[in-house]
C-alpha cells in the first residue's frame, strides 16, 4: 500500500509548478500533447490500439455498487462495432456507497488527497493511446485532436484543477495557536485545528462530444476538496470515462480508501439517472456539460446541490476591418472546421456590416466576404485525408438533422458535402454549410446550431454588430468572441461590449491561435457572467464551493519558556 501522503511526496514537485502555472497564467504542461515515438515509447502507440480492441465486444472490469445487469449503449462514428457492456448501479446504492466512503477521505487532508489524484492522472497519462482511441470512437473526433484534446490537454484540465483545489483548500492554515493579551494576567489562548470538510456527494454528467476534457475538471475538483464523485457519462460516451473510473478505483484501492469514492453509473438512453442523482438529497455537488435545456432544468431543481454547468451559446465573430485578410480567413475557415463545429466554443454568427470591411486585398462586400470564406472552406478540406483529419466524424443525428435542415435553407453560401476517410469507411464526415443572412433574421442566428453550421449575417454597421453582439450574447450566452479591426477604437469597444456581455474575447487572430482552443493553467474557459455557463475552468469559484472549513478549538498553556 502507498500512503495518501506518500503520493503526495511523489507528486509535489509537479503539484507545486501547476499551482504556479495557475498563478502565473503562462504557457505549462505537463502532459506531452504529441503522439510521438519519442515521447511516449516505441511500443505506447501499438500497445494502446490493442488495449483498446480487447475492451470491444466484452463486458468492462469494473464493479459498481448495486449493480443489476449491464448496457452496451455506445456505436462509432467511424462505423465500427463497439458493443462494450457496461454494469448498471443501482441510483440509490451509488449515493449510499458514495456517502459512507467520505469520512475516511476527509480525515487525508488535502495534500494527501491532490497527490492521490495526481497519481490517478500519471496513470491515466499511461494508458493515453487507449484512451484517444477510445475517445474517437465514441465522439467522431479525429485520433490526433483526441489524443491532444481528450488525452493530454484533458489531463491538464484535470491537474489545473487539481492545483486550484489544493490551493484554495488550503488558504486557511490546518492549525493555529490564538494567543490574546489581558491585562493583569496570562493571555487567553487557544489552539485552533481548521479541516477542509467536503459539500457532499458529487455527481458529474459527461457530455457526447468532449468526455475527458469537460469531465475531468469537476471529478478531481470534487475528489481533492473532499468529495466522492459519482461520475455518469453520456450513452454515447462512457468508454473513455469508465477507464478513467477504472484507474481511480485502482489508485484509491492502493491508497487504502474505499474505491467507491469514484463510481460509474450507466444507464438506458431515457434513464433520466442524471435527474434522479442530482435531485438526490445526499448529492451536493453537479457538475454538468450539455444542452441548455437540461442544464437550466439543474439549475432550477437540483436546489441542495451546488450547480456548476457549461451549456449552448452563440458565439459571436465581428468583422470590421483586417490587415491580413489572408490570415483572417484561415484562421476563420480552421476554427469553423475542427472537429466538424462540434465544439462548444466555436463560431456560429459572423457578423459583418452591411457596406463592407476594408482589407490589406482592398475592400469587401459582405456577399464577397461570404465567398472569400466559402473559398478558404474549399482549400482547407480539397484533399479528403487532411479534411477527415479536420472534420472527424458527426457525433450523432441531431449534428445531422441540423445540418440537413441549414442546408436546405435560403442564403447558402456553401453547401456541405460528404467526405471520405479511407482508414474508416463507414464513417460519417460531412464538411461546414455557411449561410448568408441579414440581422433582421433574428429567429435563425438566436437559435444554437450546434455543429458545422455557421451565418454570415449583414449588419447596419460594425456599431450595429457590436450591440447585436451584447443583446444576443447577454441574452442567450456564449463561450467565445472574437473581434476583426483595425482601428484602435473599435478594438476598444469590442472589449467594453464583451464586458457587458460578459464573454471572453480574442482579436484579430489569424496565425495558429484559434477562437475555439483554449490552454490549460492560463486560458479561462466558460464564465458564469453570460448564461451559456455558471462557472470558469478552473478558477477559484469553480472549487471553492465544493467543501467547507470547519474550525475546532480549545484552550492550552502558556509554553513554558515564555
Amino acid at each position: 500500500m502507498t500512503t495518501p501522503a506518500e503520493f503526495y511526496e511523489t507528486h509535489r514537485e509537479l503539484l507545486d509548478k501547476a499551482i504556479e502555472a495557475a498563478a502565473t497564467r503562462d504557457y505549462w504542461s505537463a502532459y506531452p500533447e504529441s503522439p510521438s515515438k519519442s515521447v511516449y515509447g516505441e511500443d505506447a502507440a501499438p500497445a494502446g490500439e490493442r488495449a483498446f480492441q480487447a475492451l470491444l465486444g466484452a463486458d468492462f472490469p469494473i464493479e459498481v455498487p448495486g449493480a443489476t445487469g449491464t448496457v452496451a449503449t455506445e456505436r462509432s462514428p467511424y462505423g465500427i462495432a463497439l458493443d462494450v457492456r457496461y454494469p448498471k448501479g443501482d441510483p440509490a446504492e451509488l449515493v449510499a456507497a458514495a456517502r459512507a466512503a467520505m469520512p475516511r477521505w476527509r480525515a487525508v487532508g488535502p495534500q494527501g488527497r491532490a497527490g492521490v489524484a495526481a497519481e490517478i492522472l500519471r496513470r491515466v497519462n499511461g494508458r493515453i493511446f487507449e484512451l484517444a482511441h477510445a475517445v474517437q470512437h465514441t465522439t467522431g473526433q479525429a485520433f490526433v485532436m483526441a489524443f491532444q484534446a481528450g488525452g493530454a490537454h484533458a489531463q491538464d484540465r484535470g491537474l489545473e484543477a487539481v492545483a486550484v483545489a489544493l490551493a484554495e483548500s488550503t488558504r486557511i492554515p490546518a492549525t493555529a495557536i490564538w494567543g490574546k493579551p489581558q491585562r493583569g494576567t496570562d493571555p487567553l489562548r487557544l489552539a485552533k485545528t481548521s479541516t477542509v470538510v467536503g459539500r457532499g456527494v458529487a455527481l458529474v454528467i459527461g457530455c457526447n462530444t468532449f468526455p475527458t476534457w469537460n469531465g475531468y475538471p469537476g471529478l478531481f475538483a470534487s475528489l481533492v476538496t473532499g468529495n466522492a464523485v459519482i461520475v455518469k457519462p453520456h450513452p454515447g460516451a462512457v468508454l473513455p470515462l469508465a477507464i478513467t473510473v477504472q484507474i481511480a478505483r485502482e489508485v484509491l484501492t492502493e491508497a487504502g480508501q474505499d474505491p467507491n469514492l469514484v463510481t460509474l453509473a450507466v444507464e438506458e438512453p431515457g434513464d433520466g439517472i442524471a435527474a434522479t442523482l442530482a435531485t438526490h438529497r445526499d448529492v451536493r455537488i453537479v457538475d454538468f456539460t450539455g444542452s441548455s435545456e437540461f442544464g437550466n432544468w439543474l439549475e432550477a431543481n437540483a436546489r441542495q446541490a451546488v450547480v456548476y454547468t457549461e451549456k449552448a451559446g452563440l458565439n459571436t465573430v465581428i468583422v470590421d476591418s483586417t490587415d491580413d485578410y489572408k490570415g483572417l480567413l484561415r484562421n476563420l475557415a480552421f476554427s469553423l472546421s475542427l472537429y466538424s463545429g462540434q465544439m462548444c466554443t466555436t463560431p456560429q454568427n459572423l457578423l459583418v456590416p452591411s457596406g463592407g470591411i476594408e482589407t490589406d486585398a482592398g475592400h469587401r462586400s459582405v456577399d464577397e466576404f461570404g465567398a472569400d470564406l466559402a473559398t478558404a472552406l474549399d482549400k482547407l478540406l480539397g484533399d479528403p485525408k487532411r479534411a477527415a483529419g479536420t472534420l472527424g466524424a458527426i457525433v450523432n443525428d441531431g449534428v445531422l438533422a441540423r445540418l440537413a435542415e441549414a442546408g436546405g435553407a435560403p442564403g447558402v453560401i456553401r453547401a456541405s458535402a460528404a467526405v471520405t476517410d479511407e482508414g474508416f469507411p463507414g464513417a460519417t464526415i460531412r464538411t461546414p454549410v455557411v449561410l448568408r443572412i441579414d440581422a433582421a433574421d433574428e429567429k435563425t442566428y438566436t437559435r444554437e446550431w450546434f455543429g458545422p453550421i455557421s451565418f454570415v449575417i449583414a449588419t447596419g454597421s460594425t456599431r450595429h454588430s457590436l450591440e447585436l453582439f451584447t443583446e444576443t450574447v447577454r441574452d442567450h450566452g456564449a463561450l467565445t468572441a472574437s473581434v476583426y479591426s483595425t482601428s484602435p477604437e473599435v478594438l476598444e469597444a469590442a472589449r467594453e461590449a464583451a464586458l457587458e456581455a460578459g464573454v471572453h474575447l480574442s482579436q484579430n487572430l489569424t496565425g495558429g491561435v484559434f477562437v475555439n482552443q483554449t490552454a490549460a493553467f492560463s486560458d479561462l474557459h466558460g464564465t458564469p457572467a453570460n448564461p451559456a455557463a455558471t462557472a470558469s475552468l478552473s478558477d477559484s469559484h469553480f472549487v471553492t464551493g465544493r467543501f467547507f472549513t470547519l474550525q475546532s478549538r480549545h484552550h492550552v498553556a502558556e509554553p513554558a519558556d515564555a
